[in-house]
């Protein structure tokens, strides 16, 4: 079939959540006519990018070359602030506290040695000093501060990229799930159940639902709950995100936790890694529902850890996060198709790099050198397929 001369758009964008939001907005500064198509609206909560706060890191752990897609998303998140008014990047700082021998520390500090960062390491002793709130860290393990790291407010941040992007050009069509995407000569068909789009190339970026629309490729989705807690004392501002930045705590390589203070009113927000009593789920079958299981693990963490807190919450909401099999997000074409673009698989940390992650995209997308090397990141780098329940990741 020949499409030239029948496109509805240049690129049509799929899922408008945290990155396929921000891919929008980077398209559309860019002069490109783009069209985003949303199965909800912008800004909802029924998939991985909801509830009031996600960390922000630059020490990150997970690879070295994500400090330099951190640090590029940081710009962004600053320009979307001036461009939309809203507050979205608060920085407090961080800490990850564990055994040096954790993958977590090692990681944090393999990444601000190849690229200077200035961290700055702290003894059990001075933890305890700093930060009183933990209770039981071990004399043997040590703290690794971020000064960069801070919190990101996720719905605020999807809003603003696809106002941005409105404003810049942007077509957005919300409650249109896509039923199908046909790859043809010159580019593609996108159908919806009302109506169908043409246009040289598609960008998916759906979330957990990635894998509905290309199921060969290595995701699958877990229901993750985030919690909120209360200070035991009703007026304690030792809980608030002033008094507890952002926090990594390791108390082994099968358990850890992670979290931050209050900063809107609604509670110390703190949530397990890899709890076992999580469980994969389709996208379209997450309970939502939340059972004593849901939170056990991660009330019993707050009554041991941090005693100073009700460790009953306040709130329980569950989410999805989709997993790669080497918990690495998806950036690229697979199989080099130059007609899809693909980005996902965020594995409990592309949140605070999608602003960045949009950007790489518009670049792939548009011929442009990408900002860093993807190769990392690449839907075609060899992983395996496989994606093991047991492997423990940090937010």
């Amino acid at each position: 079939m020949n499409l030239r001369r029948q496109y509805d758009a240049d690129i049509v964008v799929v899922g408008l959540g945290a990155i396929g939001s921000s891919t929008l907005w980077r398209l559309a500064e860019r002069g490109i006519s783009v069209i985003g198509l949303e199965q909800f609206s912008p800004g909802h909560d029924r998939g991985s990018s909801h509830g009031n706060s996600r960390l922000f890191r630059v020490a990150c752990l997970e690879h070295p070359n994500l400090v330099t897609m951190a640090r590029r998303s940081r710009d962004l998140w600053r320009d979307l602030e001036a461009l939309s008014g809203e507050s979205l990047l608060k920085v407090t700082g961080s800490v990850t506290i564990g055994e040096p021998s954790t993958a977590a520390i090692r990681g944090a500090l393999a990444a601000a040695e190849v690229h200077s960062l200035d961290v700055e390491l702290l003894t059990s002793a001075e933890v305890r000093e700093r930060l009183p709130q933990h209770a039981g860290i071990p004399n043997d393990h040590i703290g690794v501060c971020d000064p960069e790291a801070g919190i990101l407010r996720p719905e605020a941040a999807i809003v603003a990229a696809v106002e941005a992007a409105q404003g810049a050009g942007a077509q957005v069509v919300p409650k249109s799930p896509v039923a199908g995407i046909e790859r043809v000569d010159d580019g593609v068909i996108v159908t919806t159940a009302t109506t169908s789009f043409t246009a040289r190339q598609v960008v998916l970026t759906a979330g957990a639902w990635l894998g509905n629309l290309v199921p060969d490729l290595p995701v699958r989705s877990r229901r993750v709950m985030q919690s909120w807690f209360a200070p035991k004392q009703p007026d304690d501002p030792s809980f608030s995100l002033d008094n507890l930045p952002v926090f990594i705590r390791v108390n082994d390589e099968a358990t850890s936790y992670w979290g931050h203070g209050d900063f809107d009113g609604g509670g110390t927000k703190i949530g397990i890694d890899w709890d076992p009593n999580a469980r994969w789920t389709a996208p379209d079958q997450l309970d939502r529902n939340v059972h004593q299981v849901d939170f056990q693990l991660v009330s019993d963490v707050v009554a041991s850890g941090l005693p100073g807190l009700d460790p009953n919450p306040l709130r329980v909401l569950p989410c999805m996060v989709t997993y790669t099999p080497d918990h690495q997000f998806f950036v690229g074409r697979p199989k080099d198709d130059q007609r899809l673009i693909v980005g996902g698989g965020g594995s409990g940390h592309a949140f605070k790099h999608a602003a960045g992650i949009g950007e790489a995209i518009a670049q792939i997308a548009s011929g442009e050198e990408p900002f860093l090397d993807t190769g990392f990141v690449s839907p075609t780098r060899p992983m395996g397929s496989v994606i093991d329940d047991l492997r423990p990741h940090v937010a």
